[in-house]
């Protein structure tokens, strides 16, 4: 069995002695494909330490997170751009817009999400959205520049059939999480009808820790636990949730 977390950041843990013990965990878990998103151009080497340390499991993605955009951005946007036009990466994320925390910066997050749009288009590679609070707003843009290249994932999804459906139609794919396994989420019921050819996993780690760990920090091994969810909603083995998934996260990145 292989489970793939889409969506981790796993390298904010830089004791190395408790970075080895998270990877430990997750291979005992059979979480052996790790895709590790930056924030922001500090993180950058951390991402690329933690990939470099274990190559056959983890897979490294450069963006600006859109509650890092910030009036120095386009300071951020050129490091980063210089950082992908040097590194293997396998996707531009994460990115999009976040207006809970910060409505102010509404006009440059949704310049920096173009920006890094037509960088994953000119790449040939997927985006990794980070929506919060503003999936009106990202749909609008991605509707606008819509074309065969736009493809990836809406991380960490957790909104309605509607949106869903609508997400799955401009052909990305759900990234789906700990709030899974959340009691009063809803997410259940909206995944249960959403074919698995449109679903990937991810934790998200250290955050949205899954039941029955929820309080404390979420990590990759815990993905275990929202894949037997899965399972569970759609009455099949965990197993063919694991092949399922891990195919669909091949198609979109690439590996």
């Amino acid at each position: 069995m292989i489970l793939t977390d889409t969506h981790t950041h796993l390298y904010y843990e830089r004791d190395l002695e408790l970075r080895a013990a998270l990877m430990a965990r997750c291979l005992e878990n059979k979480v052996s494909r790790l895709f590790l998103p930056n924030v922001d151009s500090v993180s950058i080497p951390l991402v690329f330490s933690l990939a470099e340390q274990y190559p056959a499991h983890c897979f490294p993605m450069l963006g600006l997170h859109p509650c890092d955009v910030k009036a120095n951005y386009k300071d951020e946007l050129a490091t980063i751009e210089r950082e992908i036009a040097q590194r293997k990466v396998y996707a531009i994320g994460e990115i999009g817009i976040d207006l809970h925390w910060d409505k102010t910066t509404l006009s440059i997050q949704k310049e920096a999400f173009r920006t890094q749009i037509a960088w994953a288009k000119q790449l040939d590679l997927p985006i990794v959205i980070h929506c919060r609070e503003a999936f009106d707003e990202i749909f609008e843009i991605l509707c606008e520049l819509k074309d065969e290249k736009l493809r990836g994932i809406f991380h960490c999804f957790s909104g309605t059939l509607e949106q869903a459906e609508k997400v799955i139609k401009l052909g990305f794919y759900l990234g789906i999480g700990g709030v899974l396994t959340y009691k009063n989420s809803g997410l259940d019921q909206v995944v249960a009808k959403i074919p698995l050819e449109h679903i990937v996993l991810e934790t998200d780690s250290p955050y949205l820790t899954p039941v029955p760990f929820r309080g404390k920090p979420n990590e990759s091994s815990y993905l275990v636990y929202v894949a037997q969810k899965l399972a569970d909603i759609k009455q099949i083995s965990i197993e063919d949730i694991a092949e399922i998934t891990t195919q669909n996260s091949r198609l979109v990145f690439g590996i």
